[in-house]
């Protein structure tokens, strides 16, 4: 009975597909009037439509002279205003030209669906009048986001500390490297928070205290090789960052070759996150085949949802030693009967120093038979040739990785996974280059 599970889950997915384009041509038929109106106007030059009007309760006004020139436009579909209720996440593709460089893809986020907008309004408002509605701009003056005034010298972990997962468990570290590089200011380069104007710093913890992806993109770049998504720019409630390309889940059939490339990236990613020169250790609580891409020209895999990332320092945590610092932290495996779950302690990533979430999440979520997605299951190596799957090593490590049967188990077993996709992958590639090298040769008989 539980062999046909998937088999019916994929069913039910494609009848409910199938319902959506139905609907969809439905509302189509019912808004034609506004159909053609929306494509004869560029709302990004709104300022309303954006939120410009809120600041600085915004995310930031470095790209409002693109947007008001209208130099970024909505891509097709994304100009239709009745289908934002199909797109609770508020992400849109869009057009940015340049006169001497052409136009490229690039994504816009408001960075939260329309409801915790609309909450994050009330609050500021309720914190600063009592009541839910109010003049936000001048509400602004009367919160935690303006308490830092120009007096006050550094961003320090008293103040902003659980206000989101980037700063859970923050040292002054991460906070004077998050200033540096707070790029929604002219002068960024100092990790003097007095160096920024008033509105630039409320926009900045109302960035962290929201949803900090912007900062997470902006603090470790894609320039200096952290895999996440380029940050380009915001205008009001509206963030730019760069196209990477289609998300994992469309390489989930690929051919096997691409799907190994694919996941030793992964592995990769899981291990730069946790030990790199810095002593950052970024941990991804949010692990989904929708929060990958991967790029069109180097088939480069990319983290594009950085929202829910913890961040732990690892000098600091050396240097206060909490209890069992120095004992390596295994996370627990558990079955659940929703995708993309995963278990973990935000406290016990900020208190050790040697920790496999990475690992975990990335195997679990992703790679192993465990991983569930869209009524699929399997995991991005299902499926394997009859040679490596009658070998029986890749499974073996997988199912080590997700759901470790010895102690440290994970550890060794990441460690491992990531050797034997290395050569699986490097053996896929000899063999390409050897059939490029040497085709079939055809046989042609002259008559």
């Amino acid at each position: 009975m539980l062999r046909f599970l998937p088999l019916k889950l994929g069913r039910l997915y494609r009848c409910l597909k199938l319902l959506f384009v139905i609907g969809l041509f439905v509302i189509l038929l019912m808004n034609t009037h506004n159909l053609f109106a929306s494509f004869q106007k560029n709302e990004l030059t709104d300022r309303r439509f954006i939120n410009l009007n809120k600041c600085p309760a915004c995310f930031g006004t470095s790209w409002c002279r693109k947007f008001m020139n209208g130099q970024i436009s909505f891509e097709t579909w994304g100009r239709l205003r009745f289908l934002d209720v199909f797109n609770v996440k508020n992400v849109f593709f869009a057009q940015y030209g340049e006169p001497r460089e052409g136009t490229r893809r690039i994504v816009l986020k408001r960075l939260g669906s329309n409801q915790e907008l609309t909450d994050i309004d009330q609050k500021i408002c309720k914190r600063a009048t009592g009541r839910t509605r109010c003049d936000l701009i001048q509400a602004m003056y009367k919160t935690e986001f303006a308490r830092l005034n120009g007096d006050v010298r550094l961003l320090t972990p008293d103040v902003v500390e659980g206000w989101s997962d980037l700063v859970h468990c923050p040292s002054q570290r991460l906070l004077d490297r998050i200033v540096r590089r707070y790029a929604e200011t002219k002068d960024s380069g100092s990790f003097l928070l007095k160096n920024l104007k008033d509105t630039e710093r409320m926009q900045l913890l109302m960035t962290l205290a929201f949803n900090p992806e912007p900062l997470v993109l902006q603090s470790f770049p894609s320039d200096e090789g952290w895999p996440f998504a380029k940050y380009l720019g915001a205008c009001g409630r509206m963030v730019a960052v760069n196209y990477v390309g289609e998300e994992l889940w469309s390489f989930f059939n690929a051919p096997w070759e691409k799907r190994v490339d694919l996941a030793k990236q992964l592995m990769d990613i899981a291990e730069q996150l946790t030990n790199n020169d810095f002593d950052f250790a970024l941990y991804l609580l949010d692990v989904s085949f929708d929060n990958f891409a991967v790029g069109p020209r180097d088939g480069k895999v990319i983290v594009v949802d950085a929202e829910n990332v913890v961040v732990a320092d690892k000098r600091l945590i050396k240097q206060n030693k909490p209890e069992n610092y120095d004992v390596w932290y295994e996370s627990k495996f558990e079955e659940c009967d929703k995708e993309a779950c995963l278990s973990f302690s935000k406290d016990m990533l900020c208190s050790r120093v040697t920790v496999d979430h990475n690992y975990y999440a990335i195997c679990q979520n992703l790679l192993s038979r465990y991983a569930v997605w869209r009524g699929s299951s399997g995991g991005l190596l299902h499926d394997p040739p009859p040679h490596i799957a009658k070998d029986g090593q890749l499974e073996v490590l997988l199912d080590e990785c997700a759901n470790p049967k010895k102690r440290y188990g994970r550890f060794q077993a990441a460690k491992e996974l990531r050797e034997y996709l290395t050569q699986l992958s490097s053996t896929a590639r000899q063999r390409l280059r050897h059939h490029c090298q040497n085709p079939p040769v055809s046989h042609w008989r002259l008559t």
